[in-house]
């Protein structure tokens, strides 16, 4: 038991850090519990899809405003998958947060690693149900195409 007083002294040593991680995980899961839903809801049903209207809208921006939604778009994406990263650890929906947050980001390799991701099925039946309460339609993947068509 002494491992166990040892502990104890130490996180009492660290009472700030234990704070401030208290607050950013309560933080983190309000922002979440808020921002998730709105941006599943939000995403266009074809937005895994190659002619997506989401990405042909950006590319008609001009480019000033282009790079300013990129790089906020980016902050707010990086938020999220620490978020989330956090709630693994902390009570909140972390799955749906690091999911989120990725589908936010751009780095090479995102398209393939976000389809594989959301065709997960627990991943794909979350964001489907969370849009089915929206009165929204479930995304779309490449291997639904043929569904479309």
């Amino acid at each position: 038991m002494d491992w166990l007083d040892e502990l104890w002294t130490r996180l009492r040593e660290h009472e700030e850090w234990l704070a401030w991680i208290g607050f950013a995980s309560l933080a983190t899961v309000i922002i979440s519990a808020i921002a998730v839903p709105i941006l599943i809801r939000r995403m266009p049903a074809d937005y895994f899809l190659e002619d997506s209207a989401g990405s042909e809208w950006m590319r008609r921006q001009h480019p000033a405003w282009r790079v300013t939604l990129l790089i906020l778009k980016n902050v707010f994406g990086a938020i999220l998958v620490v978020g989330g990263l956090i709630m693994f650890v902390t009570p909140g929906q972390g799955i749906l947060t690091l999911v989120a947050g990725i589908l936010l980001l751009n780095f090479p390799g995102k398209r393939r690693f976000e389809i594989w991701l959301v065709s997960r099925k627990p991943v794909h039946r979350a964001i489907d149900w969370i849009r089915r309460r929206a009165d929204r339609p479930p995304i779309l993947l490449p291997s639904d195409q043929s569904k479309i068509g």
